[in-house]
């Protein structure tokens, strides 16, 4: 028998990550000592208090019940306290629902409000969920905003044409470019939004991952970002649990009452021992400032991060050093694939700014989310290779 897909799921282009993924499979099975600079996972382990709180908590019989659609009370109430030591924003538990992971929230955000044809700003470059599982798994209509490196690869939002838009996404620091920005811009974003009767989606997942003194913002510290932001947080690249899938979204009540109603027809919350365990690994917070356990990965990130870009400005492809993240964008000078199929050749997997958009042409993302040794075995390998 033979099984036609949907029109929307026929009118999503490839998945780079999961060609990147197939490439990566292929070369290891060949014996090539390969080098993954390409998919943002981090390495690290992550803090010992965590992993000793999943065992208590997975030991519990107690918390392998369901959890509620919007999650367990707790949580939510460890999220609102987080949010205002951190940002000091007051939340209440309502204006907090219980994700598995930033991405699933932020397609069924969309699911929520996006109707057949409602056209939908996003980024570009982005990450590919935004204008893929958000907007075109919604029969929605994405409107490309170029992120340039002239304007600080920040949308210009008197170009935009806001005319019908429904949705706006937004990701600062950002994935790929690792721009950031600061309460003035989230300040003009806000405006715009409010001007133009938008949604905003505010993805934040990557706020404390940061270096030399830079300190990411919440839109939610803006004035008036209530009445039409949601904001997307994830405890993965913070705490190094990516596979335990635990985020969460907080905002604008009607705008988290709509994902929590999708959330309730579709899944079940995430389990509750990790709602538990983030509960505790949220309170190691105790003020604005990163936990002692986060000033050291952030250190070591940073130092990975500069071993990188002096062997970048070395073979003639000089680059700034990202202030968040785990990424350097990198103007390739020409093709991104062949860029990539370049490094590649050496052993070194990077990904085509291509993959992220249209404006991403021209550009290569590279990871440092490996061991700084690897990270030094890739940059001679990329040095001998250009030079």
């Amino acid at each position: 028998m033979k099984f036609e897909f949907a029109d929307r799921v026929n009118r999503l282009p490839p998945y780079l990550f999961a060609e990147i993924e197939k490439q990566i499979k292929e070369k290891k099975a060949q014996g090539v000592d390969l080098i993954s600079l390409s998919i943002g996972d981090p390495d690290l382990p992550p803090p010992p208090f965590v992993v000793e709180a999943l065992k208590e908590e997975v030991a519990n019989v107690k918390n392998h019940n369901y959890s509620f659609s919007q999650g367990e009370p707790d949580f939510r109430q460890a999220v609102a306290e987080w949010y205002k030591k951190r940002f000091n924003v007051d939340i209440a538990q309502d204006q907090v629902v219980a994700l598995l992971g930033s991405k699933e929230g932020i397609a069924n955000a969309a699911r929520a409000f996006v109707n057949p044809g409602d056209r939908v700003l996003v980024p570009d470059p982005a990450y590919p969920v935004y204008a893929n599982g958000s907007t075109i798994l919604c029969d929605g209509e994405a409107v490309p905003m170029p992120l340039l490196e002239e304007n600080g690869f920040k949308p210009d939002f008197d170009a935009i044409k806001a005319k019908k838009a429904k949705m706006m996404f937004l990701n600062y620091p950002n994935n790929p470019t690792s721009a950031t920005v600061d309460k003035k811009f989230l300040k003009e974003a806000v405006e715009f939004a409010r001007d133009n009767n938008i949604i905003l989606c505010y993805d934040n997942a990557y706020s404390e991952v940061s270096y030399d003194g830079y300190k990411a913002p919440s839109i939610l510290e803006v004035d008036g970002a209530m009445d039409v932001a949601i904001e997307f947080s994830s405890l993965s690249k913070t705490f190094n649990i990516t596979g335990d899938r635990i985020a969460f979204a907080v905002g604008n009540k009607q705008l988290v009452g709509g994902l929590t109603k999708i959330k309730s027809q579709v899944d079940s919350g995430p389990p509750v021992y990790t709602q538990k365990v983030a509960v505790k690994a949220l309170a190691a917070y105790k003020s604005a400032e990163p936990p002692e356990f986060l000033k050291k990965n952030n250190q070591i990130l940073s130092e990975r991060r500069d071993t990188l870009v002096e062997c970048l400005g070395d073979v003639g492809f000089p680059c700034e050093k990202p202030k968040a993240t785990f990424y350097v964008w990198v103007n390739c000078k020409g093709d991104s694939m062949e860029f990539a199929a370049k490094l590649l050749s050496v052993g070194v997997a990077v990904t085509p700014g291509v993959g992220f958009g249209k404006h991403g042409e021209g550009y290569a993302r590279i990871t440092f989310t490996q061991p700084k040794e690897r990270i030094i075995e890739a940059s001679e390998r990329i040095r001998k290779l250009f030079k």
